[in-house]
């Protein structure tokens, strides 16, 4: 699963990376930094806001996809992880 978790939010990292750049270029310096700042909350909402003006409708909805299900098998599986302790009384 932790494997499944990583290539999860490295395909989330790229998508996060694209948008950033989309905002340099559309956005202007200013949100490009206050989106590395931030990181990446301001790049999110700002690529929801922008997405048919930048064209990145896809790739905003894919990393949309990719942090939520990041999210529920990080709760799903996350228990799993504690619950199991070899050795503990």
């Amino acid at each position: 699963m932790q494997i499944l978790q990583m290539l999860i939010s490295l395909g989330a990292f790229v998508c996060f990376i694209i948008v950033l750049i989309k905002q340099f270029q559309v956005g202007g310096a200013l949100h490009g930094i206050i989106g590395i700042i931030t990181c990446g909350i301001w790049t999110l909402i700002w690529g929801w806001m922008n997405s048919g003006k930048a064209g990145i409708k896809n790739i905003m909805l894919i990393w949309t996809v990719l942090i939520v299900v990041s999210i529920l098998l990080g709760v799903i599986f996350g228990g799993f992880n504690y619950s199991f302790k070899a050795g503990t009384p």
